[in-house]
């Protein structure tokens, strides 16, 4: 998904493999991803999008200090998406914490490692019956020897 306040803005959905980079977009005050080649077209990530940044992630606090993440790795997701004219798009890190895609200083480049598994609406996924016996109870194997 594209925030909010890139409606005006050419968007396409990312790709495995690609290297996107965070850039401000011409006529807006909102920072996202692009492509490497075509900076003026918005890539949007769905929920769940796994990414690797090339360096630790650098951020801006308030727009007055430049704050530093320590880790590479994270995944796209939203944030307090039921508050309206907000920035929800952010990247949640292993330790918990997130940054909003808006605050990510720019330049910075990320290649995408994961799409989410997506299913059509309607579409049903089989689950597998699993057998169950209420009466028994597992046993444990010891090693002989």
């Amino acid at each position: 998904m594209c925030d909010y306040s890139l409606h005006a803005v050419a968007t396409r959905p990312a790709q495995v493999g690609e290297t996107i980079v965070t850039t401000t977009f011409r006529g807006t005050s909102t920072r996202g991803f692009a492509s490497e080649r075509d900076l003026s077209v918005a890539v949007c990530l769905l929920p769940g999008t796994e990414l690797a940044f090339a360096d630790n992630v650098r951020y801006d606090n308030r727009w007055i200090w430049t704050r530093t993440v320590n880790s590479r790795v994270g995944k796209f997701g939203k944030v307090d998406p039921h508050i309206p004219d907000r920035h929800h798009d952010a990247i949640e890190f292993p330790d918990g914490n997130y940054v909003l895609v808006t605050q990510l200083v720019e330049g910075q480049r990320a290649t995408v490692l994961q799409l989410p598994v997506t299913q059509p609406l309607g579409e049903k996924t089989e689950q597998p019956a699993v057998e169950q016996h209420p009466t028994t109870t597992p046993t444990t194997r010891l090693p002989i020897g």
